[in-house]
């Protein structure tokens, strides 16, 4: 999944309050490495989002989900003030802001940014000096670096959809291609592509054989030859992580694209858990445990009586898992929590 998580809505009236809520979680998740806060920060921010009008003070914002005491006075304070004094001493120091921008680059966590920083790289100008240091993804990461932090128009993917789902079904007609992340949540604009791919004969219970038919290596070559997929990151037998761009597309940007391939009888619950909001995931977890069942990406299974999961249900849609949890359905486009 992309580095920035989406908040952004061009006609949001709380935009910069999503944007320091944003850049506190960044601080959080990157060098504070505490993922309760991030997730915090990034609950209220979304929340925010969402919203039609302006909020008008912390106390007004307390009201609303995932907003608590602690973030409705960060609210006030920049309400009133226009800055929040957390974010200018986390900007004052050097290190903070270097190991930031450096966790920017795909392919370079909090963790490996904090050795860069420790070892004197602060600035992409310096990383570029010292490729030697860095894997295959985070060079490639490096090298696109400005064209991954743009977004992708809903427009561009839905090209760059139908280009894979034309060349895989040339490979064969029984493949099934679900672009999952925001996209399917029907945002405007994306951080980066995440493709489901499955076929009917490829189930986890299928002999060795039958699983060889069906390829991930032979898909990714095929986008190859099509001149869409440009560079790979990494190819294992489940997931491909490279870059793209629109062939024939002068001066379009080059994209991010993970394509995963998931097992005929786990697809539906592959695209429930990949198309998120990962809020949305959680929060769908948490409903499953209360009624005694465990979910995933691979499968919802029952929990036994020892409170193990048992048997994994059958599930032929996302609407099933949704059924079998006493939940009503909800369009993609409705979960972003």
């Amino acid at each position: 999944m992309g580095k920035r998580k989406a908040t952004s809505n061009a006609n949001n009236p709380n935009q910069d309050l999503c944007d320091f809520l944003m850049e506190l979680a960044d601080y959080e998740r990157n060098v504070s490495k505490n993922v309760y806060k991030y997730n915090a920060y990034r609950k209220a921010a979304g929340t925010l989002s969402t919203l039609t009008e302006r909020v008008k003070s912390g106390e007004e914002a307390k009201k609303l989900p995932g907003i608590g005491v602690k973030i409705a006075k960060k609210i006030d304070e920049f309400l009133q003030t226009g800055k929040l004094q957390k974010l200018e001493d986390i900007k004052k120091d050097e290190n903070n802001v270097a190991i930031t921008l450096l966790a920017r680059v795909s392919g370079i966590g909090p963790a490996k940014a904090k050795d860069l920083v420790e070892a004197g790289i602060k600035t992409l100008e310096d990383l570029k000096k010292h490729q030697d240091k860095l894997t295959h993804h985070q060079k490639l990461g490096l090298k696109y670096f400005d064209d991954f932090e743009k977004k992708i128009p809903r427009a561009e993917i839905t090209e760059i959809e139908k280009i894979m789902k034309k060349a895989i079904k040339k490979l064969d007609s029984a493949y099934l291609l679900t672009i999952c992340g925001s996209y399917r949540r029907g945002k405007e604009e994306s951080g980066d592509i995440d493709a489901l791919v499955t076929h009917p004969d490829y189930t986890s219970e299928a002999k060795d054989e039958q699983k060889k038919a069906v390829s991930l290596k032979a898909i990714v070559e095929c986008l190859e030859k099509k001149e869409l997929i440009t560079d790979r990151m990494s190819l294992g037998s489940s997931k491909f992580m490279g870059v793209c761009k629109l062939p024939e597309a002068k001066g379009k940007p080059f994209r991010r694209l993970d394509i995963r391939l998931t097992f005929h009888d786990q697809y539906y619950c592959a695209v429930l858990y990949f198309t998120g909001s990962d809020l949305f995931n959680k929060n769908m977890r948490a409903h499953a445990l209360e009624k005694k069942y465990t979910l995933n990406e691979y499968a919802l299974k029952r929990l036994t009586i020892e409170g193990l999961p048992g048997e994994a249900e059958k599930i032929t849609s996302e609407e099933d898992v949704f059924k079998l949890l006493d939940l009503p359905y909800k369009d993609p486009r409705d979960r972003d929590v």
